[in-house]
């Protein structure tokens, strides 16, 4: 039946920020950039290391979330990290602050929050492989 997570579809409000982040700083590589006259919008694929995408999304007026994480619908975009120790001094390179670091009380995993530059809450999950 279902064989994985295919993309997760973001709408950003600054389409420079968000290649930014999600590019430069996390590290995905931009595939495929498209410029949708009908809909005055732009569509930007992003593939992560493991295969998975992002679908960067602009809309002209699209409205903004309407709360910080608890809105019915997605609540948060969780990165699997296998060291969370690099990825937290790249943050603080690029001036992104996480939350101090958690441990998830069923698996013993770390893990901490940051927001992307429209303030999507992003989880960073650390496993072991």
């Amino acid at each position: 039946m279902i064989a994985g997570l295919h993309h997760v579809a973001i709408i950003v409000t600054d389409l420079a920020a968000a290649r930014r982040f999600y590019c430069e700083v996390l590290g995905g590589q931009e595939v495929a950039a498209h410029y949708r006259a009908a809909r005055d919008s732009w569509k930007v694929d992003v593939q992560l290391p493991d295969g998975g995408q992002l679908e960067l999304f602009t809309f002209p007026a699209a409205p903004p979330r309407a709360s910080q994480p608890e809105a019915q619908g997605l609540r948060h975009l969780a990165l699997r990290v296998t060291a969370m120790a690099p990825l937290l001094q790249r943050l603080a390179q690029y001036g992104i602050a996480c939350e101090p670091l958690r441990v998830d009380e069923y698996t013993g995993a770390r893990y901490t929050f940051c927001r992307d530059p429209d303030g999507l809450p992003i989880e960073f999950y650390e496993t072991v492989m």
